[in-house]
């Protein structure tokens, strides 16, 4: 639980967990697409 104090007390850990969020947030709006994409032969 140290940890995450430390992370939240400070805008540098602040800002890195929200990049770290937003990569996964993308990274599985991408995955999603791409298959959408494949599994579609029309498209």
């Amino acid at each position: 639980m140290e940890l995450w104090a430390e992370l939240f007390s400070d805008w540098v850990g602040i800002l890195s967990f929200g990049v770290i969020a937003f990569v996964l947030v993308i990274g599985e709006f991408y995955i999603w697409y791409f298959l959408s994409k494949s599994a579609d032969p029309k498209e």
